[in-house]
């Protein structure tokens, strides 16, 4: 597959994706997906390694379709899973006019930072060709695809309700019988008109969950339960996953979270590292004396415990409990003054040494 490139002819992108490819010429190119920006987080990242993986071993059969691409941080996971004669198709903005002033304000909020040209530089940092690249909005999509022709829809465009609504029923219209849709931001605060319109298609579509992620809801217009029995039996087995099972408007749905293993740290390699412990017997070895006889170590030299004075008056000891601390101080501090005079007298009065008369 080559740049297999559609472009809405009517919007004005200034300029095709090569023409503005100047500004990445000079750029070192992502190397794993932590360096391409986006939202997409580990949690998914195994979920939709998983999906997409079982639809590999059980051979189904269809396209990828993504809806709203950003720098193309999902869209090089998926693109993974192009397999020979099947097609992956991205519908986004990429900079183009929105279809109306709602969504053009949110784009600008957004997205403003968006264009084609990065998506592109990042997706060829993975994949020798580039995915059909539909450059226009989602309600272009099934001019596009055909109806029942993917098996894998990952909806992240507009976070408006009446464009998302469009989106359920393009990803419905898309998909063929077991086909898996994803659909992002289904629960955060600031979209409303998603979670919106996703629980409608639950409700009243006929769309079935199969899993939640803190991010994304994860279903089916075909069968949800083998999908949810093998998925569970997987995430219970995997490490960092956090699994449960609730029921909601009639359909059972398993609820993940993710928190990564902790990496082992490496074992220390027996006789630690070579030049300490090179170091350590140079300096355990027994030294020569001046005749060239080895002195034996000089013996451990262990600090001598302190000694222990008497337990104090059960007067200090009222004293110490009742006084305030700085006069307590102040107490202790003329204590230790009048035991240095009196040693300084007795010196005084000492005899002198008689070896120095």
């Amino acid at each position: 597959m080559t740049d297999n490139t559609e472009q809405i002819t009517d919007i004005d992108v200034g300029g095709s994706a090569a023409e503005q490819a100047g500004g990445t010429a000079a750029r070192v190119p992502p190397s794993t997906l932590d360096d391409v920006p986006g939202w997409f987080h580990e949690v998914d990242q195994h979920l939709f390694r998983w999906f997409l993986n079982r639809q590999e071993e059980s051979k189904s059969p269809g396209d990828l379709v993504e809806l709203g691409a950003y720098l193309g941080k999902s869209t090089i996971l998926i693109g993974e899973y192009l397999r020979s004669g099947d097609t992956f198709t991205v519908c986004d903005l990429f900079g183009a006019p929105a279809p109306d002033e709602a969504n053009d304000a949110e784009s600008e909020k957004s997205y403003k930072d968006l264009t084609r040209v990065e998506f592109e530089f990042n997706y060829r940092a993975f994949h020798d060709d580039l995915p059909i690249i539909v450059q226009a909005p989602t309600g272009e999509i099934l001019g596009h695809v055909k109806p029942g022709a993917a098996r894998f829809v990952h909806v992240d465009a507009s976070h408006l309700y009446k464009h998302v609504r469009a989106d359920v029923e393009a990803a419905r219209t898309m998909l063929n019988g077991d086909g898996i849709v994803v659909f992002d931001d289904y629960r955060s605060p600031h979209t409303p008109g998603v979670s919106a319109a996703v629980w409608e298609a639950v409700l009243t579509l006929g769309l079935k969950p199969i899993v939640l992620s803190p991010q994304k809801l994860y279903g089916t217009w075909g069968d949800a339960d083998a999908a949810r029995t093998e998925l569970l039996a997987w995430a219970n087995e995997k490490p960092g996953f956090s699994t449960d099972v609730q029921e909601v408007a009639g359909h059972e749905l398993v609820r993940v979270t993710y928190k990564p293993p902790k990496k082992e740290k490496p074992k220390p390699k027996p006789g630690g590292d070579t030049a300490t412990a090179g170091q350590a017997s140079q300096q355990d070895r027994p030294q020569k004396a001046a005749g060239g006889a080895a002195s034996a170590p000089s013996a451990p030299n262990p600090k001598a415990p302190a000694k222990k004075g008497p337990p104090p008056s059960p007067a200090k000891k009222l004293a110490r409990d009742l006084l305030p601390p700085i006069v307590t101080r102040a107490i202790r501090n003329a204590r230790k003054a009048s035991q240095a005079n009196k040693a300084r007298k007795s010196e005084t009065l000492r005899p002198e040494d008689p070896g120095n008369i």
